[in-house]
């Protein structure tokens, strides 16, 4: 659960180039408006939490490339020495300069602790940990039964209420069997 008031945005994959740009993985659906020059970003752990050392640190530029990725050059770190430094960190944004999900979205680290049910209103389980995959992100469904991996896809999602912390899923044919 990340720290009050910030959220995860983006992962720093790795160094680019010698001026010390990054390469970031965007971990938000508004990428132009988060990495905008100017915003102050703060940096975090996995977790969301500040990092221990404090760093605060503000966008020079940014640019998206393939893949969804942006380069992104930090006033704080000029060179790629220092670029080196910052690999795999996580940058995090506060929650109130950006804009709220719509209806039917959430924050990643929202889901776990939601109760899964089907269409019928039937219980599945509890989302326990929350999985970043290649293919993209799944569910640990936790049940009575054993665990359960659901992907967390528009095909098997149907709804997510926020405040009901209530996921209603179509999951695929004897998964919960």
């Amino acid at each position: 659960m990340p720290a009050p008031g910030l959220l995860i945005v983006g992962r720093i994959r790795k160094a680019h180039g010698i001026r010390g740009e990054l390469l970031v993985e965007p971990l938000t659906d508004e990428p132009a408006a988060v990495f905008a020059a100017g915003r102050r970003l703060y940096a975090g752990t996995r977790d969301g939490d500040p990092a221990p050392d404090g760093a605060r640190v503000t966008i020079r530029s940014a640019r998206r490339i393939g893949g969804g990725a942006v380069l992104v050059q930090l006033d704080e770190v000029p060179t790629r020495t220092d670029a080196e430094r910052w690999r795999d960190r996580y940058l995090l944004a506060d929650a109130a300069e950006l804009a709220p999900p719509a209806d039917g979205e959430v924050y990643v680290h929202e889901l776990p602790g939601m109760t899964v049910v089907d269409g019928a209103g039937d219980p599945l389980g509890t989302v326990g940990t929350v999985y970043e995959l290649p293919q993209g992100l799944a569910l640990e469904v936790r049940r009575a039964g054993g665990d359960v991996l659901l992907p967390f896809r528009e095909e098997f999602i149907r709804e997510v209420d926020r405040d009901a912390r209530r996921i209603v899923a179509t999951p695929p044919e004897g998964l919960f069997e």
